[in-house]
């Protein structure tokens, strides 16, 4: 008689890169609420023994051998009843490197399945470290046929390389296709994996079950925010964003095949969940690495009130320091704001005059420079002589220091070698400075669940009015160097996330004087960035993981419209090079 009840355990966790023991631990946990819950099955992200994403390293024989060793004792374990296990993991079969997921039951690997298409854009290049996999049929799991496709098996489209795995599952049986992912969180990212899974189950009529990790690695966050589709489309199951979650999905098998219903989480969207993502990736970085806490420069100004404020949501008041370090230029109210926000936080706070810093190293380089104007180095000075003191508090005490510059300042420059870009972690550095703002009034209003800080104002309203400056110099603001924030960002916006030429730019009502201005700090800062910390990825790309420019470049956009191609210059011959060569 076959199955009319299936129980399936969808574990959305936070797994650890290369802490094989640690994943291991986390997933006999889960099988253990799975079989507390009566499931048949319980599913892991991709990769999960590994950890994801765990580029070079998996390339390591000695990682291939623990997290199949620590798979195989999973697979023992399953021998005394309870829940199958269908977990991801690196495989090596026949001398090559599969992205794999094994099915484990009954005290055996009852079956693998192998990553068929590899995505090799963005901040993924699988096609380095892994084998393709072929396309193959559904495992079995207690009479019921799964179908599993990994990750980028259901989000390529038809294509002269793409293998269509959930063409071939239905066509060899399945009845749910249950998909393993590592999805990294970008803003507004699932109405797309909504549509990609709508239309996989459109070709196919099955049920499918999107299982996505959840937590911070390096850069990327993985969200979570899993689901399951009914075979009608309908949305049977939303699990929370950011945040870890076990749930138990009951399955009933109709004439119109298999069908659940379960809890509708509804997710956090836009600016709210860009601030989320920042505080898990901040939170993640700082645990995982082992730190005990952070400090930062907190100097009156929104970047590093805004990062303080994510700082003591990610990590509790306990584990964060703020250090002012004034110098003549420092306004009373810089000074009279960073107490305040110091204040409404309920962080350590204590203020480090930096005079003799720079006044030391002005004498020392007095006669070097004689002669000389005073101009941006002096300036320049201030920023490393802070530097340095956070990073010598940072040595002393084994916190990390939170570097604090924004997208629109990692773009053009505007920020200090050695100096404000110092630190181990920056979780604005893919926020424009506008969402800096936006971000800033969000958290007084608003906070995400368990985030640690206090609820209410605790970035007092004056820093997010007052106009930004970097007090380096007399009366300076941000304005003085920059044009307004609201221009910057939208052409920075379509220089970097959209490649966009200068002349459409410039087409859309941008002043061309600024647009090249724009572009050519742009391209000068490359060395800045290849230098700079790491930190949280939100938008569509990131400067590093997606963004990946030559520090020596000479090309420069001239703003003139593009050249048409002159199709005559090509030769039939020439379009056919193999004839050519042949020929």
């Amino acid at each position: 008689m076959s199955k009319v009840e299936f129980r399936i355990t969808l574990a959305q966790l936070n797994p650890t890169v290369g802490d094989v023991a640690g994943n291991a631990a986390k997933a006999r946990v889960a099988r253990e609420k799975a079989r507390a819950d009566g499931a048949d099955l319980v599913v892991f992200s991709e990769l999960f023994i590994a950890g994801y994403p765990p580029e070079d390293l998996i390339l390591k024989p000695a990682f291939q051998a623990a997290c199949r060793a620590a798979v195989e004792e999973l697979a023992r374990e399953t021998a005394g009843g309870g829940p199958a296990v269908l977990i991801g993991t690196p495989w090596v079969e026949d001398d090559k490197l599969y992205n794999a997921v094994a099915l484990l039951d009954e005290g055996r690997i009852a079956a693998l399945r192998f990553k068929a298409n590899l995505p090799n854009y963005g901040v993924f290049d699988e096609k380095r470290l892994f084998a393709r996999g072929p396309a193959s049929g559904p495992v079995t799991v207690s009479g019921v046929r799964i179908g599993v496709p990994i990750c980028e098996d259901i989000w390529l489209e038809e294509s002269e390389e793409y293998e269509n795995v959930v063409e071939c599952l239905a066509e060899t049986g399945a009845e749910i296709l249950v998909v393993p992912n590592g999805s990294p969180y970008a803003r507004d990212k699932n109405d797309l994996r909504l549509s990609i899974a709508v239309a996989r189950v459109t070709e196919s009529g099955l049920p499918l079950i999107y299982l996505n990790e959840v937590g911070g690695q390096d850069e990327l966050i993985f969200d979570g925010a899993s689901f399951a589709l009914n075979a009608d489309l309908s949305v049977a199951v939303q699990l929370p964003a950011f945040e870890e979650n076990i749930t138990t999905l009951h399955w009933s098998k109709t004439s119109d095949g298999w069908r659940c219903s379960g809890p509708i989480t509804p997710l956090l969207e836009g600016d709210k969940a860009d601030y989320a993502a920042c505080v898990l990736g901040l939170r993640d970085y700082v645990r995982k690495n082992g730190f005990p806490g952070v400090l930062l420069g907190v100097s009156g100004g929104i970047d590093s009130a805004l990062c303080a404020a994510m700082a003591v949501d990610a990590l509790g008041a306990d584990k964060v320091r703020g250090v002012m370090l004034p110098f003549r230029f420092t306004a009373q109210v810089s000074l009279d704001d960073a107490a305040k926000l110091a204040t409404a936080l309920g962080i350590r706070y204590e203020v480090l005059p930096i005079a003799d810093a720079v006044n030391g190293f002005e004498k020392i380089l007095s006669g070097t420079f004689a002669g000389l104007p005073r101009d941006i180095t002096e300036e320049n000075l201030q920023a490393r002589a802070r530097g340095t003191l956070l990073m010598a508090i940072s040595n002393k005490t084994g916190a990390m220091v939170v570097t604090t510059g924004n997208k629109s300042e990692m773009s053009v420059g505007y920020a200090t070698l050695y100096g404000d870009m110092n630190g181990g972690f920056n979780p604005i550095k893919d926020i424009y400075k506008t969402e800096v703002f936006r971000l800033s009034s969000l958290r007084n209003e608003w906070k995400p669940d368990g985030a640690l800080g206090p609820s209410g104002e605790v970035i007092p309203v004056n820093i997010i009015t007052r106009p930004p400056t970097a007090e380096l110099r007399e009366n300076q603001t941000d304005q003085d160097s920059l044009p307004p924030y609201d221009m910057l960002d939208a052409i920075l916006e379509r220089l970097v996330e959209r490649e966009e030429p200068l002349a459409s730019i410039i087409s859309a009502g941008f002043p061309p004087e600024v647009v090249t201005r724009i572009d050519r700090l742009l391209n000068i800062a490359e060395y800045k960035r290849r230098q700079a910390a790491p930190g949280v990825k939100v938008t569509q790309k990131n400067f590093g993981r997606d963004r990946r420019y030559p520090i020596t470049n000479r090309f420069r956009d001239p703003g003139k419209p593009l050249p048409e191609p002159d199709p005559t210059l090509l030769s039939r011959v020439g379009r056919a090079s193999v004839d050519a060569f042949e020929g």
